[in-house]
């Protein structure tokens, strides 16, 4: 089935769009929340509240601004960085140690290779250490920037810089 006419019936509050749309993407948004929260359950959690949202809020989905795949990923990674940054999440991982933000750029689990049928490894790989490094910062763990240039310990228009410059090489690798 054509996505184009699926997603106008979703807007229109068909169910069975919905269901069928949640059934193509399910798998991959919760991966990606999973990656940036560690923990399977809360991902599943934030994941179905992220369907609600976006079931609540189909009329904003506007087709000439992106694709509605990366509209229904950008609110479920906001989620899950919401979620990192409260009190409650932080309270709970305060005993975990280090080991446990293995970062996800390095991870070559199961989960990690459902993320990639999107790509995402080959045009990373393209990408210098620090690109890597500083986009995994900000897009997958949750920091801000000026979270970033202190725990990199460089000033936060370098961090802004580097982050324009390496957004941009991704767009280059992803029209090669």
């Amino acid at each position: 089935m054509e996505l184009d006419p699926l997603v106008e019936r979703f807007q229109q509050k068909d169910l069975s769009a919905f269901e069928k749309l949640h059934h193509m993407y399910s798998e991959n948004i919760c991966g990606v929340i999973n990656t940036i929260v560690r923990n399977n359950d809360l991902a599943e959690e934030i994941c179905q509240d992220v369907f609600v949202k976006v079931w609540n809020n189909a009329e904003s989905y506007n087709s000439s601004k992106g694709r509605f795949f990366t509209w229904i990923l950008n609110i479920a990674r906001n989620a899950a960085i919401d979620e990192v940054r409260s009190k409650s999440y932080k309270n709970n991982k305060k005993n975990l140690s280090a080991d446990y933000f293995v970062g996800m750029l390095e991870d070559d689990s199961a989960a990690n290779s459902n993320i990639d049928s999107i790509g995402l490894t080959k045009l990373i790989k393209e990408l210098k250490d620090k690109c890597i490094q500083l986009i995994d910062m900000l897009y997958f763990k949750g920091f801000t920037q000026k979270e970033a240039s202190e725990k990199l310990e460089i000033p936060l228009g370098t961090v802004k810089t580097r982050n324009r410059s390496c957004i941009s090489q991704l767009r280059k690798n992803m029209q090669l």
